[in-house]
């Protein structure tokens, strides 16, 4: 395992996505995006299911931060890698949970 120092989770779970299918795409997309910039030094995993999504997933879920995203599209993983990941800015309009905070963004849409 190379060196990393965030952990980033993605639910492909399939309550997310129609069975799971298009959260599994994103989060191949994901490794690809994360594999073309090695000085991230980011880990990724995938989980089954969070129970958090509402159907508004995929979620992705990055530490050390503890920041809750609804990643739902390209442009979505996008910002979060390129805001969040290479310049350590959370992306406040994908949140929807902080670790310690409890819910940021309650809305069903």
């Amino acid at each position: 395992m190379r060196t990393h120092t965030r952990h980033v989770f993605m639910c492909v779970g399939p309550r997310c996505t129609e069975n799971g299918e298009r959260s599994q795409a994103m989060f191949e997309l994901m490794g690809d995006k994360i594999d073309a910039l090695p000085e991230l030094r980011v880990k990724r995993t995938r989980t089954h299911c969070m129970v958090a999504c509402k159907n508004q997933g995929p979620i992705l879920l990055v530490y050390p931060e503890g920041t809750w995203y609804r990643c739902r599209d390209e442009a979505a993983l996008d910002r979060i890698i390129g805001e969040h990941l290479e310049h350590g800015r959370e992306v406040e309009d994908l949140i929807f949970h902080r670790l310690g905070s409890g819910d940021t963004d309650v809305r069903d849409d």
